[in-house]
């Protein structure tokens, strides 16, 4: 073949091997060692990760906790399924950030120190942790909440972090510090201080977990789970380094959204607080002084010198702020707990929702013995508009107050019953939260046995199962309304039945005929849609016969069995026309909701031999 060419022609193919040897080899062939395609390409494991970042495990735990990156699920895992993968983009991401470097350069910082130490040259090493080098997290905050709402829909986990923090104690073989616990009792108070006097709480439930609160704040609603007031025990199961540098984000995040909402009231931030209510440990109470004397612009901010920058400086400034803040409020002013909206804040529109939560307990004033959870009862009262006081130094009125009318109490007391007020268990604060109405206190008086505690979190008509307490909460809901609901077993559905209707005395005997007509007219004229529609769908011929007109007489048909007829072919109509993954769904659809009944029934048969038993 090369014999008969030219040589030119020979020379030309031998110069343009490569492509032509390209083009004989099969589409999809990439040679060893070249660029990689597909998930390959798109995706890393997490050892290919920390060599490509040069960093440490809990290095790169820490950057992908302040920057919001997670582990990422491929279609195909290459290197097999006990790998944890991350995008590439993400690990370029964490490639360019300054932290990293910020974070590098410590490292470098602390090598010193430890070198000054194993030198026993402590002045030198006191003197270099002086001077060591610190970061801070705001630009994170800026990048990964562009707008308010955003940081506000990510707040669940973080306050429920913070707010457990909060009652834990310093441990130094945790690496917990008392000034971290400070901050973060700090700042859940806080954000309970602006909760209970914008009345944006809406719902409370007592758990074994703890106390659950969601809030509603700018349209965002927001869950969070607070520890009970008990000795917290540090357990080995659970790795504080990976929840403290959690912790280290949120405590940055809730201080910038605390600021963004005190500054929604003019209120400045960090508040100021009474340094006696503080010492008290009524941080709560005190804040909301300080919130409502801010609003009412009662404080006057001192002039301070630009040049003078020193501590003793700082240190007359905010004892004059004190000073003038407790001239100004008086230790014993009861109204500056529970007034929320200042004059000047009276414009600002508020829904329906909120007003009846702000009038809840109105014109009501509690007092809070010693056994019961203070700090819950403080933050829950005044969010729905009520006074409160307590026992010892600080509090707003005594206990021989006869404007009190209600004394939350959880255990039967030796002392002065008061004849004036009522004597009730705390949780039937929480159960007219949830009602939305002052239920009836003959339940839940000292000694007795309260009703059950229902969850607010919970749809009963969803679950298919309604406690008996639940359906006295709704008729009491709207005897306060002013509506009318059925009896006791009878549904919704059961007042458009005319039958049930006459019974109730709602409407007259000849009534009740006239619409039981109407009512198997519309039931004949509804079957003979549908076996038209399936007429259509199979193409065969279906004898429909003609509806009888009113008086004519014919064979009488059960209204109900024919509806209960066409449902079951409704159900087979649409069965026939799914694909097999969507039929295998609903399928599953409908063992769940068979599994649903059954719990509903067994909790049903439970209450009937409990009732039993009980006779």
């Amino acid at each position: 073949f090369f014999l008969v060419l030219p040589k030119t022609l020979i020379l030309s193919l031998l110069l343009s091997f490569p492509l032509w040897w390209r083009f004989t080899m099969p589409k999809h062939y990439r040679p060893a060692g070249k660029k990689k395609e597909g998930n390959a390409a798109r995706y890393m494991t997490r050892s290919q990760a920390l060599k490509s970042l040069q960093v440490n495990l809990n290095l790169f735990r820490r950057l992908c906790i302040v920057k919001g990156i997670f582990p990422r699920e491929p279609k195909k895992k290459v290197k097999g399924n006990h790998h944890t993968y991350y995008h590439v983009k993400d690990i370029a991401f964490l490639q360019h950030e300054p932290l990293l470097e910020k974070f590098r350069e410590i490292k470098t910082y602390q090598k010193k120190v430890l070198k000054a130490k194993a030198k026993k040259n402590e002045e030198l090493a006191r003197l270099l942790l002086t001077r060591q080098p610190t970061y801070k997290l705001d630009r994170l905050i800026r990048e990964r909440y562009p707008t308010f709402p955003d940081a506000l829909r990510d707040l669940d986990d973080c306050l429920t972090m913070v707010h457990l923090f909060a009652v834990l104690p310093a441990s130094d073989r945790e690496k917990l510090e008392v000034k971290r616990v400070h901050n973060c009792r700090r700042l859940s108070h806080e954000w309970q201080a602006y909760i209970s006097r914008t009345h944006s709480l809406r719902k409370v439930f007592v758990s074994v977990k703890g106390i659950y609160y969601q809030a509603e704040v700018e349209g965002q609603k927001i869950t969070w789970l607070t520890p009970h007031a008990i000795q917290q025990v540090f357990t080995n199961d659970v790795d504080f380094s990976v929840l403290l540098t959690f912790l280290e984000f949120y405590e940055t995040l809730l201080a910038f959204t605390n600021f963004k909402l005190y500054h929604s009231l003019n209120v400045k931030y960090p508040p100021i607080l009474d340094s006696r209510l503080e010492a008290l440990a009524a941080d709560l109470y005190a804040l909301s002084r300080y919130i409502d004397a801010s609003s009412r612009g009662m404080t006057v901010e001192p002039k301070v010198d630009a040049s003078s920058s020193s501590q003793s400086n700082d240190r007359e400034e905010s004892e004059l702020r004190l000073a003038q803040l407790q001239h100004q409020l008086p230790s014993s002013e009861p109204g500056a707990l529970m007034h929320l909206v200042a004059d000047n804040n009276e414009e600002v529109e508020e829904d329906e929702e909120t007003r009846t939560c702000k009038s809840l307990f109105k014109d009501l004033k509690f007092f809070l013995s010693r056994e019961v959870p203070r700090e819950s009862l403080l933050f829950v009262l005044p969010a729905f508009g009520g006074m409160l006081s307590w026992e010892g130094e600080g509090a707003p009125f005594k206990e021989d107050d006869e404007c009190i009318t209600h004394h939350i109490i959880d255990k039967p007391s030796a002392g002065h019953m008061y004849l004036s007020r009522e004597y009730v268990q705390p949780q039937w604060i929480y159960d007219c939260v949830n009602a939305r109405i002052i239920l009836p206190t003959e339940k839940y008086l000292v000694g007795r046995i309260p009703p059950p505690h229902l969850s607010p979190f919970v749809d009963n008509e969803a679950e298919g199962y309604v406690p008996d307490y639940a359906e006295t909460i709704k008729r009491l809901q709207a005897a306060a309304r002013n509506e009318v609901l059925p009896l006791p077993g009878v549904g919704n559905d059961d007042l458009e039945d005319p039958q049930n209707l006459l019974y109730a005395g709602v409407m007259s005997r000849a009534e009740e005929a006239e619409a039981a007509k109407n009512k198997k007219k519309m039931a004949t004229l509804e079957k003979q849609y549908h076996e038209e529609l399936k007429m259509e769908i199979t193409g065969t011929a279906v004898d429909v016969a003609p509806v009888e007109e009113e008086g004519e007489e014919g064979e009488e048909e059960d209204p109900d069995a024919a509806i209960k007829q066409m449902a079951k072919d409704d159900d087979t109509m649409s069965k026939s026309a799914m694909s097999n993954k969507k039929r295998k769904l609903y399928e599953a659809m409908k063992m769940g909701l068979e599994k649903k009944n059954e719990g509903v029934k067994l909790i049903e048969e439970r209450k009937r031999k409990l009732k039993k038993a009980q006779r």
